[in-house]
């Protein structure tokens, strides 16, 4: 029944565009420009690690140390380290990650610079925070966390971000709609992300679908309040297909949830099916992306902080008022 009504309302309202790129507004188009940040520097970690030569192990980890001792900052005499390391270091698959690493991220400039000024918006934002040390590592294929953040490092797995076509995501079994968001263009998005939870910690995630949609949206906020000239596409993590569906589609999937009489449902199995990651959303067809809750939420927030000027970034964060934010987002996709 859901899947059919939804059907006749994409017919009825003919799928018409929303109007603009990005889901924010213009209160984030704010001026950095005076915000003290020294220029980020990537300390490359994945490569140079690569460069020791493992007949003289310990001799060359112990003139790596001064410069990472966050990785290095240990008995480099153990017997037991010096052999993992080693392992490590020997495996065929690492060696492969930091060979197409070193090619494709020969040059880390631009994202040097595009964190700077991530980073002079966090300050805007939050002027008593500071500007965490960055390295750049081989993390073996952790795909769960490309992006971490431990006190006041910045940690960024490049074998993450080698592209849709990387072999070692074919042979890990990685699922097609995983690799095409793993390119360099979601580094920044993923850690601005990580840093929102950074900042605002994650708490329970809601009892209800509304709850879980906005929580969502209102960390996408963040990330777009940090890299606002980002494109949405990337800070909500769609392809360039998924995103054209959802700009298309926002309006009838919106009036589905409503009609359907979903927003306030506590079902555990139709809130994932609507903001957990997968290949698609199968309440409505195979080239609706998945997390469309996440992004209904968003678009949610930014109406909300756009018809409150005087709400802070802050506030918005610790808001769990979910209705209210709702009431007064005055949210209605355009037809």
């Amino acid at each position: 029944m859901f899947r059919f009504k939804f059907l006749w309302v994409v017919s009825a309202i003919c799928l018409s565009l929303i109007t603009g790129c990005n889901c924010g507004n213009k209160r984030l188009q704010v001026n950095v420009s005076k915000i003290p940040v020294a220029p980020v520097t990537i300390k490359r970690y994945d490569l140079d690690l690569f460069k020791v030569r493992t007949t003289l192990l310990q001799h060359d980890l112990e003139m790596l140390k001064g410069q990472y001792s966050f990785f290095l900052g240990t008995d480099l005499s153990d017997p037991s380290k010096l052999a993992e390391m080693k392992a490590y270091l020997e495996n065929q698959r690492n060696i492969n990650f930091k060979d197409q690493i070193k090619s494709r991220f020969s040059d880390l400039k631009p994202l040097e610079n595009s964190l700077t000024l991530a980073f002079k918006h966090y300050l805007y934002y939050f002027p008593q925070a500071s500007v965490p040390v960055v390295y750049s590592y081989i993390s073996g294929g952790d795909y769960t966390y490309p992006v971490q953040f431990a006190d006041n490092v910045l940690l960024v797995g490049l074998d993450n971000y080698l592209g849709k076509d990387c072999k070692i995501y074919k042979a890990d079994g990685l699922p097609a709609y995983r690799a095409g968001t793993m390119t360099p263009d979601f580094i920044l998005p993923d850690v601005m992300k990580a840093l929102s939870f950074k900042v605002f910690p994650e708490q329970f995630p809601g009892n209800n679908l509304l709850e879980q949609m906005i929580e969502s949206g209102k960390r996408l906020y963040f990330c777009e309040a940090m890299i606002p000239e980002t494109k949405a596409q990337y800070i909500v993590h769609y392809t360039p297909s998924q995103f054209n569906w959802i700009v298309k589609n926002e309006a009838p999937v919106w009036t589905a949830i409503i009609e359907n009489g979903m927003l306030y449902t506590s079902n555990g199995k139709l809130i994932r099916s609507f903001m957990a990651d997968g290949p698609f959303t199968s309440e409505f067809s195979k080239e609706a992306p998945p997390r469309l809750g996440e992004w209904l939420g968003w678009r949610i927030v930014g109406k909300y902080m756009e018809n409150q000027p005087e709400v802070t970034l802050q506030q918005l964060m610790a808001e769990k008022d979910f209705q209210k934010i709702l009431t007064l987002s005055k949210f209605k996709p355009k037809k």
